[in-house]
């Protein structure tokens, strides 16, 4: 979650129930669009009080009954990874979803943004190769090179990524190691994306969702 710092008088959201609490922290909100990222029901069960360690497997009814609540204050499902930041800077609402590596660039240009890590949900990527690939062996040794420790650290230096050795944080400066959502000391604020059951889901509640946003 990324929340304009001056628009709420001081307070600070904490959790996503504050995000659905509009009137407390008042302003338009954005949330994605499956074309950017998968569905954010996770987000809408932690709002309405279910655990972290309970979210799965997700109630999708539930969790759309949720969404249905907070939908006149969405102004705009995003599409692609930098909109949120584009509608927060405008100051078009004043909390979003949002890629946590995106905030970045938005600090460096003094735009008022910071994250709430509570109930932050953390995904995975993985390296594949395709079946009949002409350079198998390079596409190894590209991967044991991404893999190493100093390469993960050299990497979050330059971009605000989470790398994919633990190792890699002791090698990080504690500056750095602040700005990662998925540093040490964040890691139990947010939960794992439970790939499985999106794997076999997705389809079904990104129709549901798509038919849900038309209204």
């Amino acid at each position: 979650m990324a929340y304009r710092t001056d628009a709420f008088g001081g307070k600070k959201p904490e959790s996503w129930a504050d995000f659905w609490d509009t009137k407390t922290f008042k302003g338009s909100r954005s949330m994605c669009n499956p074309d950017a990222d998968l569905p954010e029901l996770e987000f809408a069960l932690l709002a309405d009080g279910v655990p972290m360690d309970k979210l799965y497997p997700l109630d999708v009814d539930r969790a759309f009954k949720v969404l249905t609540r907070l939908r006149p204050d969405i102004k705009k499902f995003w599409d692609s990874g930098p909109l949120p930041g584009v509608l927060l800077s405008r100051q078009e609402v004043t909390m979003s979803t949002v890629w946590h590596g995106r905030l970045a660039d938005l600090l460096k240009q003094g735009v008022p943004v910071a994250a709430q890590l509570g109930g932050a949900r953390r995904q995975f990527q993985g390296f594949g190769i395709a079946k009949g690939a002409a350079h198998v062996d390079a596409a190894y040794q590209l991967m044991d090179y991404s893999l190493r420790s100093d390469v993960q650290a050299r990497l979050a230096e330059a971009y605000p990524t989470n790398p994919s050795s633990p190792v890699a944080y002791a090698k990080l400066t504690d500056e750095v190691r602040d700005t990662l959502a998925g540093a040490p000391q964040y890691y139990d604020k947010g939960f794992d994306a439970d790939l499985d059951w999106w794997i076999k889901h997705e389809a079904a509640v990104t129709k549901r969702w798509l038919e849900w946003a038309r209204g």
